[in-house]
């Protein structure tokens, strides 16, 4: 299964705050082992909101607004991530407690989450827990 590893922004991150190069290091070691043993797929660091836009749908007449970051509610944000192949988020949890803290000093959280699969949407594929297709 994929999964997707989100580490979330904080206050530093949203600021623009580059880490250290300790963590540079660290998290290339981590990376590093992640490579070797066959889970990383993808990752990167996201640059502050500030920087960003969304683009929201209104669900009726196809209007589309666009919005300018920053957003507010930093610790809904995401300041970057992993694609790993794993065989469960068991294991996506064991490989996150392994992790170095991505935001020394600050409060800070990384959540894990499944991605869809194209079996998924093959007829009897599991879309969504409790709901067949």
């Amino acid at each position: 299964m994929r999964v997707i590893v989100m580490v979330k922004a904080t206050k530093n991150s949203e600021a623009g705050a580059l880490p250290t190069q300790e963590l540079v290091s660290a998290m290339g070691q981590f990376n590093a082992e992640l490579i070797k043993a066959g889970v990383m797929l993808a990752g990167d660091g996201l640059k502050p909101s500030k920087l960003g836009k969304r683009v929201r749908f209104t669900g009726t007449g196809g209007r589309k607004t666009i919005i300018d970051g920053p957003f507010a509610e930093t610790k809904e944000l995401v300041s970057g991530y992993w694609i790993w192949q794993v065989k469960s988020v068991d294991e996506a949890i064991a490989w996150v407690r392994r992790c170095p803290d991505p935001m020394p000093g600050e409060e800070s959280e990384i959540e894990v989450r499944p991605l869809y699969e194209v079996a998924d949407f093959a007829p009897g594929g599991d879309m969504a827990p409790g709901v067949k297709s």
